[in-house]
């Protein structure tokens, strides 16, 4: 398996690989549709993001992350305590069910951090739902540390972030 920058026209093959997956979208850390699987949703989030990418294997897709950097300095969450580090948002980590547990997650979390720090983001933040315990194990493992709570779409939601240094 490598893992790719996602491009606008990967549209087709991520939709193919997450309806086989029998999803209908493609669901960001708090279980919130982010993106509908026909391949113009697709390929919007892939140009809005500035940091998309594609973990594949010989059948095609098998993971995908998105992140976006806040505005400079600038942050809303609850709990902040160092408005002046940039922070990007990890906007969703989806892996294909039948790589569960092949640390394709963690590669593509790394590949996103080794990538928001080359241009200076010191935090990477995401949100994850207070009744999903797998989700919070999963960020707690790889150093992410619990900032805050909001009440989100589809409830509360516990706001984590990790150092990006730490995440490479």
């Amino acid at each position: 398996m490598h893992v790719r920058a996602a491009r606008p026209d990967d549209a087709e093959t991520l939709r193919t690989a997450v309806s086989r997956a029998r999803e209908a979208a493609v669901f960001d850390d708090i279980g919130a549709p982010l993106l509908d699987v026909s391949a113009a949703g697709v390929r919007e989030a892939a140009a809005e993001a500035e940091w998309s990418f594609l973990m594949e294997d010989d059948g095609g897709p098998v993971g995908v992350a998105i992140a976006h950097p806040d505005a400079e300095g600038s942050s809303d969450e609850p709990g902040d305590a160092d408005a002046d580090g940039r922070e990007a948002e990890l906007l969703a980590l989806w892996v294909h069910p039948n790589h569960a547990g092949e640390g394709v997650a963690a590669e593509l979390l790394a590949r996103v951090a080794s990538s928001v720090a080359d241009y200076g983001v010191e935090t990477l933040r995401a949100t994850v739902p207070t009744d999903s315990p797998g989700a919070t194990e999963f960020f707690s493992a790889h150093g992410f540390v619990h900032r805050g709570t909001r009440r989100g779409p589809a409830g509360d939601e516990s706001v984590v972030v990790a150092d990006v240094a730490a995440l490479r």
